[in-house]
């Protein structure tokens, strides 16, 4: 059965494919063979991938970045198509979809919403209450960052706590909007926002609101 993680890995190959090696994408200062070369080195060079989170290992990253954004385009799309190295801990599926559903479906958006005549994706309620429970468990550590409060907030009435702090800021939409907003993409995001005027505007100005 093909998983959440497989489903947009092949749906961000396919993009990236059609967009070609310099087209945009909402990750700033990275075209789409920048994008395609972090994603590869993510899942592949675990010995470089730590500078992601690790200051002391960052240097190291933008080396090993440097050489895979060098390769050929096409070899780049088929490693993401490839997936995971044989004895690569990524390919148990569990790990697989906990690490890579959010990792692929962000992505696949940073590229898809930096074209200028992108429209809005349909996706089915089985994936949205699969990103929202990944965003339940997440929130707290992406939005430590948040200059304000916030809370997320589906259609339904459910809601995540992602910073406890004042004044608060509610925001509302899908899961998968409100993920990609928890993840910096607040200017793509399809949320409303509710609280004072001047949270929002701090709120808004952020970029990543956590790691």
């Amino acid at each position: 059965m093909s998983t959440f993680a497989k489903r947009e890995r092949l749906l961000l190959a396919d993009l990236l494919e059609t967009a070609g090696p310099e087209a945009p994408t909402l990750c700033e200062g990275w075209q789409t063979r920048d994008l395609a070369a972090h994603v590869v080195v993510r899942e592949r060079r675990p010995d470089a991938a730590g500078g992601i989170l690790i200051k002391q290992l960052a240097s190291r990253l933008d080396k090993v970045m440097e050489e895979f954004a060098a390769k050929p385009y096409e070899e780049l799309i088929r490693l993401i198509r490839t997936g995971p190295p044989r004895f690569s801990p990524f390919q148990l599926k569990q790990l697989d979809e906990a690490s890579n559903t959010i990792e692929y479906y962000v992505h696949t958006e940073d590229v898809r919403r930096a074209q200028p005549d992108w429209t809005p994706r349909e996706l089915d309620p089985v994936f949205q209450d699969a990103l929202w429970s990944r965003l339940e468990r997440t929130a707290r550590l992406m939005g430590r960052g948040a200059p304000t409060g916030l809370v997320l907030r589906r259609a339904d009435g459910r809601t995540a706590v992602a910073n406890r702090g004042t004044p608060v800021v509610t925001a509302t939409g899908e899961p998968s909007e409100l993920l990609l907003f928890l993840y910096g993409r607040q200017d793509a995001a399809k949320v409303e926002l509710d609280g004072e005027k001047e949270a929002i505007t701090k709120l808004h100005g952020g970029k990543q609101l956590g790691i």
